[in-house]
C-alpha cells in the first residue's frame, strides 16, 4: 500500500492546495493520504485564519484520510525546525511511504544536491553565515547567501538563485530531515503551480495565494466572499463562512492586539527577555513602540529591523502571548521529535489504516485528552486557549472547553468513533 505525506497550514485551503494534493495521489498512486497540520499559530508566526477543525473539515472534504496536529513547539518555528517536526511526525507512521512537497523549482534532483552540501554544514558555509548576521542580515538572508557562496564555490551545477525561494528552502530543509531521520519515505517534489507563496494580488482566474486570499478577506470590514469564490473549492468558502458566523472567524493579529499591548506594558523587559527567540535587547524595542503603536500592524512596522524579519518578529510576539520562554523549548529536548501523535481527523479508510498498524506505533496516538498527556501537549492547549481569545466574546467560554472535549472528526460517511490509545 502506499501512503503519501503532506506538511500543510491550510490557511485557509484554495484550489492551489487541492492540486497539490490532487497531483500527490497521482505522481505516487497513492491509496491514501495523511497531512500534518499546523495548530491554531502557524509557521510564519501568523494567527491561523480560522481554527484547526475547521481546516480540519476542509481537508477531509477535499479526500484526505488522516490529519494529525504538529505541535506548536514545532509549527511557529524558523524552516529547519518546522520541517524536522513534520518530518519526524510522519516518520512515526508506519504506513507512510512518500513525503510530497510544493517547490518552485519543481527539480527534485536539484533541491537533494543542495540538502546532500548541507547535510554536514561545511565550515565555509558556517563562516559565511556568521559573517552575513554580523553584517545585520536576518538569519534567512544570511542563510540564503552563504548557500549561495557554498554553491558556487562547489563543482555542483545547481543554481545558487533558487534557493532564496521560500518553498525550495523549505523543501530543502524536509530533504536534510528525511536524511537526518535516515527515513524509509521516499520525496516527490511538485512544482508551485502560478501564485507564488507571499504574492498579495490575485492574477489568475483559478489559482491564487493564500496570503492574497487571507488580504482580501480582512481588508474590508465585511468579507468579500465573492472576491475569493473561484480560488477555493465551495467546502472552503462554505467552511469559512460558517466560522465568521458563529463569531470564531476572521481571525489576524488585530484580534490579539489589546492582549498583546497588556503583556508589554505589564511584563518588565528583563521578564520579556527570557521569552523564546527574543535576542539582543529587541525586548527594548517592544517596550518603546508599543506605547505609540495603534495596531498590530504598526507594532511590527515598526520593532522589525534588517535583521529581524517581519515574521521573526510575528513569532516573538506569538511567544509573548504564550509566554513561551527559552527554558521551557530547551526542556523538551525538540531534536529528539514529537512526542505524540494528536489526531484531529479521519476518513473510514484512515481509520482502518490507524487499526491495522496501531501496535507499530511508538508514540501515544492521542484522540482525547487525558491528564497524564505528554508535557509538549500542554503547548497545544495552551495556545487552543489563546487562541480562543481572537473569538467574537459571547462563545469564548465554551470555545475554551473545546479543546479538552473535541474528539476527531470524522467524514460524513463513517459515523463510528474512534479512542485512540
Amino acid at each position: 500500500m502506499k501512503v503519501v505525506g503532506l506538511i500543510v497550514e491550510y490557511n485557509p485551503l484554495h484550489n492551489g492546495h487541492r492540486y497539490h494534493f490532487e497531483q500527490a495521489m497521482a505522481l505516487t498512486g497513492a491509496d491514501a493520504c495523511v497531512i500534518v497540520m499546523s495548530g491554531h499559530f502557524l509557521q510564519r508566526g501568523e494567527p491561523a485564519l480560522v481554527n484547526k477543525w475547521a481546516r480540519t473539515r476542509m481537508a477531509l472534504e477535499m479526500g484526505v484520510d488522516l490529519v494529525f496536529e504538529l505541535p506548536y513547539v514545532y509549527s511557529t518555528q524558523q524552516a529547519e525546525i518546522f520541517a524536522y517536526g513534520g518530518v519526524s511526525l510522519l516518520n512515526q507512521l508506519p504506513f507512510v511511504s512518500h513525503l510530497c512537497f510544493g517547490s518552485e523549482s519543481g527539480k527534485l534532483e536539484e533541491l537533494q544536491a543542495v540538502a546532500r552540501i548541507l547535510a554536514t554544514e561545511p565550515e565555509s558555509f558556517k563562516q559565511a553565515l556568521m559573517a552575513k548576521m554580523k553584517e545585520g542580515h536576518s538569519y534567512p538572508a544570511a542563510y540564503g547567501h552563504a548557500l549561495a557562496s557554498l554553491l558556487r564555490g562547489s563543482s555542483s551545477d545547481v543554481d545558487a538563485e533558487m534557493i532564496k525561494q521560500p518553498n525550495n528552502i523549505l523543501g530543502i530543509h524536509y530533504l536534510m530531515a528525511l536524511n537526518k531521520l535516515q527515513s524509509r519515505i521516499q520525496p516527490l517534489t511538485i512544482k508551485r503551480y502560478k501564485a507564488h507563496y507571499h504574492q498579495e494580488s490575485m492574477t489568475d482566474a483559478q489559482i491564487a495565494s493564500a496570503t492574497s486570499i487571507r488580504k482580501a478577506l480582512l481588508e474590508t470590514p465585511v468579507p468579500d466572499w465573492e472576491a475569493i469564490r473561484p480560488y477555493v473549492p465551495a467546502y472552503t468558502l462554505e467552511i469559512l463562512r460558517e466560522e465568521y458566523e458563529a463569531g470564531r472567524g476572521l481571525i489576524s493579529w488585530e484580534n490579539y492586539y489589546p492582549y498583546l499591548v497588556h503583556t508589554l506594558v505589564s511584563q518588565p523587559a528583563s521578564h520579556l527577555r527570557r521569552m523564546y527567540e527574543m535576542e539582543e535587547g529587541i525586548e527594548h524595542r517592544f517596550k518603546t513602540h508599543i506605547l505609540t503603536s495603534r495596531s498590530a500592524k504598526q507594532l511590527i512596522q515598526q520593532v522589525k529591523t534588517k535583521r529581524y524579519t517581519w515574521n521573526r518578529i510575528q513569532r516573538m510576539m506569538v511567544h509573548i502571548l504564550t509566554q513561551c520562554a527559552k527554558q521551557d523549548i530547551q526542556a523538551l529536548e525538540l531534536h529528539q521529535g514529537p512526542a505524540y501523535l494528536r489526531l484531529l481527523g479521519y476518513s473510514a479508510k484512515g481509520r482502518k489504516l490507524l487499526n491495522r498498524y496501531k501496535k507499530e506505533l511508538k508514540l501515544p496516538l492521542i484522540a482525547a485528552i487525558r491528564q497524564d498527556h505528554p508535557p509538549m501537549l500542554d503547548w497545544d492547549l495552551k495556545a487552543a486557549q489563546i487562541y480562543s481569545l481572537g473569538y467574537r466574546s459571547d462563545v469564548r467560554p465554551n470555545e475554551w472547553k473545546r479543546e479538552l472535549s473535541q474528539p476527531p472528526l470524522s467524514t460524513s460517511d463513517d459515523a463510528s468513533s474512534f479512542s485512540g490509545n
